[in-house]
């Protein structure tokens, strides 16, 4: 019930139905700060002051990287088949549309085209709403499409990663993807074309232990989770604690398996230089 209702000339207005702004329009950062979604979008979506990035997907990618946000998909539509008949709490096809729906996107993966400070770039960049960013047979194809792409047109190829890992609903179909998609890298380093894997929170499983590991320069986001096993399985397995920041982007760049970590504001300039430099 509100509070009050105010009544004049014929006008009923009750408090609970007044709002200063529209739901959606503030964001609450993990340490608390409250910043309006505009200023956190001008930001690149990190929090300022707390320097916190938020988990972001191929829509906010794809604004930050391609000029104008002007680029070309590659497989809109591809979207996966049932070839297991699997079946766990609801069969897979089932999954699939309901995640379809809450995510509107057809897979974990879109790939693009485009131009990026004016340098012609293929981009793959995951979504981890969609069933947790697995790679299925999906997410392997339109990789592998994506990196054909860049040896026709010899562009540079970045890979965007955050995954759970491997799609546990495509079995063995889904651990041939990380063997499909390394074979392909290896082709785009017999021509010479640049690969850069950036991986962002959280990077895990069968994406860790193929592709997201095997770039030209293997880069990151602040405070990434990286590593195959999570840090509660891998605890439980050797039974002792593990060393402060375990598996953080931070912990894997000091133990020599990053090139570097680059901050989400800086990530356009930062790639742009870097590919500038090795043309």
């Amino acid at each position: 019930m509100p509070w009050f209702k105010r009544t004049d000339k014929g006008i009923l207005t009750p408090t609970e139905a007044k709002r200063e702004v529209p739901d959606g329009l503030w964001f609450k950062s993990p340490g608390g700060k409250i910043i309006h979604t505009r200023e956190l979008k001008n930001n690149a979506y990190v929090v300022p002051e707390e320097e916190y990035h938020v988990k972001i997907g191929s829509k906010e990618y794809f604004e930050i990287l391609f000029d104008n946000n002007e680029f070309t998909e590659l497989d809109a539509k591809m979207e996966s088949g049932d070839p297991l008949k699997f079946v766990d709490t609801k069969p897979y096809p089932k999954r699939i549309k309901e995640s379809q729906a809450k995510a509107q996107l057809k897979d974990a993966v879109r790939t693009a085209y485009g131009k990026m400070e004016g340098l012609d770039i293929v981009v793959a960049c995951m979504d981890f709403t969609f069933i947790g960013g697995s790679m299925g047979s999906v997410v392997g194809e339109k990789i592998s499409r994506a990196m054909d792409h860049s040896l026709k047109t010899k562009a540079p190829f970045l890979m965007i990663s955050r995954s759970g890992g491997a799609r546990m609903m495509e079995a063995g179909l889904s651990l041939m993807q990380m063997a499909k998609t390394s074979a392909r890298i290896a082709l785009l380093d017999e021509a010479k074309i640049p690969y850069i894997s950036l991986l962002t929170d959280p990077t895990t499983g069968g994406v860790t232990a193929s592709y997201a590991m095997l770039g030209d320069f293997n880069i990151a986001e602040p405070n990434a989770l990286i590593g195959f096993a999570g840090p509660r399985v891998i605890r439980e397995t050797i039974g002792k604690d593990l060393p402060k920041g375990f598996q953080s982007s931070e912990f894997v760049l000091e133990h020599g398996f990053l090139d570097f970590i680059v901050d989400r504001r800086s990530l356009k300039n930062r790639l742009s230089v870097l590919l500038k430099m090795i043309r």
